[in-house]
């Protein structure tokens, strides 16, 4: 699975306005509603809270995962985020997050979401991965340099 395949400009947010992880899922799930991948809203966002209630998805040094599955889902869908202050995220360590990558995937095939999810952080555990993406100045660039690494 190839992440620049999937990833699109349009989902691709430089600026992120939310100062927690309530409003940075409201924000980020607009995103796929604005490019009609996602109708139902709520449900989406509903989803989420309740992946984030199992475990933090702040995974690792600034960055998050957030993910779930939809019924309304085809194929995966991602969409990645770049908060230039960092936000408040509950992470594992403790660290605010800068970069965030939301993956949904259908609720039939569950394995795209963990093949998704897998090749995300082996991206981002490359090093420079992170502070190239918190850097880039348009969408393209961070696809450019997604691309590089794939």
């Amino acid at each position: 699975m190839r992440i620049s395949d999937i990833l699109s400009p349009a989902l691709i947010q430089l600026d992120l306005q939310a100062q927690d992880k309530h409003e940075l899922f409201a924000e980020m799930v607009q995103m796929f509603v604005r490019q009609g991948l996602i109708l139902d809203r709520e449900s989406a966002l509903a989803t989420l809270l309740a992946r984030e209630e199992k475990m933090s998805t702040g995974i690792s040094r600034w960055l998050a995962l957030p993910h779930g599955r939809l019924a309304e889902t085809r194929g995966t869908l991602i969409a990645l985020g770049v908060s230039k202050d960092g936000l408040e995220y509950d992470s594992l360590d403790g660290e605010p997050v800068y970069v965030v990558v939301m993956v949904f995937a259908e609720i039939s095939n569950p394995g795209q979401q963990v093949q998704a999810l897998a090749e995300i952080a082996r991206l981002f555990a490359q090093p420079g991965m992170l502070e190239q993406v918190r850097k880039a100045k348009t969408p393209q660039q961070i696809l450019e340099i997604i691309r590089r690494e794939e």
